[in-house]
């Protein structure tokens, strides 16, 4: 069998995985990376202006696909140039994978050029760094990076290749399919769990369900909203989640959390059980207190990641799962038995907040234009833009009007910053978006002075046809 350079295992690698695209900018530690790329059209090298935007761009493109977004750039200060792009991917749970072309392995150690300790580095802010030190461990390590960012709850990853390892030939590898190396069907829930929730569902007299970003994650979108709908649970989402359920649909209050809804504030404290899907009830959802959630009311937590359930409030049931497989259970243990019986005066609390939601922001419509407050602003984007229109909103305090004011109606199409808060994410976040769902329209909303700290990407996206 031919040898090939470990640079064309790379391609041949990613490939594998269905990647389109890989962000970064051109640097002479990966010349064998790009020289494979050259030969192979299906993936396209997208040269940006600053790694900061690299990041950003995969990242988005890793939102609104659930695919692996792929960062390639060159050793020292293009790698930290990274950093904060990967910091976003790892508080939004976003599985990029950032690719490091290093160092000559001969010249590790001795305070050479650009020479850095990039593995410790990006250990804080990804599930896995790595070095790959011999060019026949690229299929495995690179596998068991992949497999990482993609399994349990998602995030980024780092892999440093040192520049004559990607120029090492070795034998190909005898498959290079994703099946091969990594799991592909959800983690199921327990079977106990599940009733003990349906037990402490049928208890309930205003029972709530809190939709997070697990939800979307898992593609469990069409099934959170039947468990709503069979379980009669009026629905909230957690803090940049928005996304996650149809905003139209009538058992939907609102968000809740900093810059939230205030509707769905109240929805959160009459509730006497709260069934948390794919939520961490991480800080800018609940600010770790009791203004939301009360000492007393009980928590059932379905989350993939087991280290989380229970983490920041005492729960009644922890169910470690995919939360689409486990949606899918609730819905046939509570199917069983001829499903919920709704409480109505429940069901009228939750559809007064909604309305008195509606009837807030349509006011904010006659707002004067002259000055125009962001409330206005919000209010003609509502009116606007189409249905499937994805929003990246950038961090500060201009944006975070846009928490409680925009709708959302499908899946994967709202991107912030999250609890990193970061600045200049949402222009190249959109362009890495627009290149994962070409055919949706992409906006990017900017202020507090964000928008300069990446408009060089205006540049990228003129060249490559970006249009947001």
């Amino acid at each position: 069998m031919r040898a090939i350079a470990g640079g064309r295992l790379v391609v041949d690698l990613l490939r594998a995985e269905h990647v389109r695209y890989i962000f970064g900018i051109v640097g002479s530690t990966f010349l064998d990376v790009l020289d494979a790329l050259y030969d192979d059209h299906s993936v396209e090298y997208i040269n940006v202006r600053h790694e900061q935007a690299a990041a950003f761009m995969a990242d988005g493109l890793a939102r609104v696909t659930g695919e692996p977004g792929i960062c390639l750039v060159t050793s020292g200060p293009g790698a930290t140039n990274l950093l904060t792009g990967v910091a976003a991917a790892h508080v939004a749970h976003s599985p990029v994978v950032t690719l490091v072309g290093g160092i000559e392995r001969a010249h590790q150690g001795k305070a050479a050029f650009q020479e850095l300790d990039l593995v410790a580095m990006f250990k804080p802010v990804t599930k896995l760094a790595v070095q790959i030190n011999q060019a026949e461990r690229i299929p495995e390590l690179l596998g068991l990076a992949l497999r990482t960012a993609m399994s349990g709850r998602r995030g980024p990853v780092f892999v440093e290749i040192p520049r004559d390892v990607l120029s090492e030939r070795v034998a190909p590898p005898t498959t290079l399919e994703p099946t091969g190396y990594r799991a592909t069907h959800p983690q199921i829930p327990h079977p106990e769990a599940i009733r003990a929730t349906v037990r402490l569902l049928r208890q309930a007299q205003r029972p709530l369900l809190l939709v997070g970003g697990g939800v979307s994650w898992a593609d469990a979108n069409d099934l959170v909203v039947r468990l709503s709908e069979q379980g009669a649970l009026p629905m909230i989402t957690a803090y940049g989640r928005n996304d996650a359920v149809p905003n139209t649909h009538p058992l939907y209050i609102g968000p809740l959390g900093r810059a939230g809804s205030p509707e769905a504030a109240a929805a959160c404290r009459r509730a006497d059980l709260i069934l948390a899907v794919g939520s961490r009830l991480a800080h800018f959802t609940t600010h770790f207190d009791h203004r939301y959630i009360g000492r007393d009311t009980p928590i059932v937590q379905i989350d993939v990641d087991g280290r989380d359930i229970g983490r920041y409030y005492p729960v009644a049931v922890a169910i470690q799962a995919d939360a689409g497989a486990a949606c899918q259970a609730l819905l046939e243990a509570l199917g069983r038995d001829g499903g919920r019986q709704a409480p109505v005066e429940w069901g009228k609390e939750a559809a007064g907040l909604r309305e008195q939601r509606q009837a807030r922001l349509a006011a904010e419509a006659g707002l004067s234009a002259e000055p125009m407050k962001p409330q206005r602003i919000y209010a003609e984007l509502r009116r606007a833009l189409p249905p499937d229109t994805i929003v990246a909103l950038d961090g500060g305090a201009a944006p975070a009007y846009g928490y409680d004011r925009l709708q959302f109606t499908c899946p994967r199409t709202f991107l912030t910053p999250l609890d990193l808060g970061g600045l200049g994410f949402a222009f190249p976040e959109a362009l890495g978006a627009k290149l994962g769902r070409p055919d949706a329209p992409v906006l990017a909303i900017h202020g507090d002075g964000g928008f300069l700290m990446n408009a060089q990407e205006i540049e990228t996206a003129v060249r490559h046809g970006i249009n947001v």
